[in-house]
């Protein structure tokens, strides 16, 4: 293996979203050299004016930017809120750059699931997921749509301990119509460590986007280790 081990800056919105994150790479591709950029402003200005307007957009980019300047050969944002700003970061920048849980839909639905459900804590993340699987699965699988269920359980994010937000997250699934469900999505890296007990409690894989990112990055990078990035001309 090279001398030089690839350089994966992550973009964090929380302290959480960076703890699970290094934890799934420690698991998933230790050989990663880790960067972490944390701006905790991210999500509550976001809220300030209901949403990613031009000025918050510019400040994403310009963090990825540092990033692909600074030698970073991969980016990972960890928030899903600032997805949509990946599609113009790829545009400007030849490295890999990934949305939060694009690695982990993608692995779900080219997968052998045809009926998936996304479990969330939050309301805002419902939305966010459901939007980026209708248009990857309109892409990926043209003519045979995953049937997707969406479920939220606000009470798991405040749960004492991981069993508990298992619990909630599975009692809540159950209460759904979708009784046919092949596999979990968890639509929050924050949501990370309650996958193995809920996969337990429910005897289905439950996915999760830090790993899969991962996963995704390391066979991206490991054959060759790329060259520091250039802004595309």
């Amino acid at each position: 293996m090279n001398d030089h081990p690839p350089l994966i800056a992550m973009i964090h919105a929380v302290p959480a979203g960076a703890r699970i994150a290094q934890d799934a790479f420690a698991r998933e591709f230790p050989e990663a050299r880790l960067w972490n950029l944390l701006d905790d402003r991210l999500l509550d200005d976001a809220r300030a004016v209901g949403g990613l307007d031009a000025a918050l957009r510019r400040r994403m980019l310009r963090l990825i930017g540092h990033a692909a300047e600074g030698g970073a050969q991969g980016v990972l944002l960890t928030c899903s809120s600032y997805g949509e700003v990946v599609d113009a970061a790829r545009t400007l920048w030849k490295i890999p750059v990934l949305k939060s849980d694009e690695s982990m839909f993608h692995a779900a639905l080219t997968g052998p699931y045809d009926r998936l459900a996304v479990a969330a804590s939050t309301p805002p993340a419902v939305p966010a997921a459901l939007a980026q699987l209708d248009e990857l699965s309109a892409r990926l699988r043209p003519g045979r749509p995953a049937r997707i269920a969406a479920v939220l359980s606000e009470a798991a994010a405040t749960a004492a301990t991981t069993q508990q937000a298992a619990r909630h997250l599975a009692d809540a699934l159950h209460a759904t119509e979708a009784d046919d469900i092949q596999a979990v999505l968890l639509a929050q890296y924050s949501l990370a460590p309650v996958g193995p007990a809920l996969s337990d409690l429910l005897g289905l894989p439950v996915l999760d986007g830090a790993g899969a990112a991962a996963r995704d990055l390391r066979t991206t990078l490991l054959p060759q280790v790329l060259a520091p990035a250039q802004v595309a001309s």
